[in-house]
């Protein structure tokens, strides 16, 4: 005989305050801690709490967009052909450098895979 959860009523979201998403998104990446565990522990779905892992990461970050313009040409005054190098740091410890002999469509290629 199996059993079954009979809901007779409208469905209910809990509502959860920042506050506790934040605790329960701290608890599920603590070094030693199991996200699994976590969700089971508050009986919440993982992927939320990797959703608003993602969300406080994006407020928290402070990084936005800069669009790059690219033009043909010949280099500014004195700037030598083949000098300069274009580099972009990220948080997480990577880094992309671009010398200056690059040609327009590899910047391009990098500048829209970095999107």
């Amino acid at each position: 005989m199996t059993r079954g959860i009979l809901l007779n009523g409208p469905e209910r979201r809990r509502k959860w305050h920042d506050s506790q998403r934040r605790e329960i998104v701290s608890l599920a990446f603590s070094p030693g801690s199991s996200v699994t565990e976590v969700a089971r522990q508050f009986d919440v779905a993982t992927s939320l709490i990797y959703r608003w892992r993602d969300q406080f990461l994006a407020a928290s970050s402070g990084v936005s967009f800069s669009p790059a313009l690219l033009a043909d040409g010949p280099a500014g005054p004195g700037l030598e052909s083949g000098t300069g190098l274009i580099t972009i740091d990220f948080k997480i410890g990577a880094r992309v450098s671009i010398g200056a002999g690059a040609s327009l469509e590899l910047v391009s290629a990098i500048m829209k895979s970095l999107r």
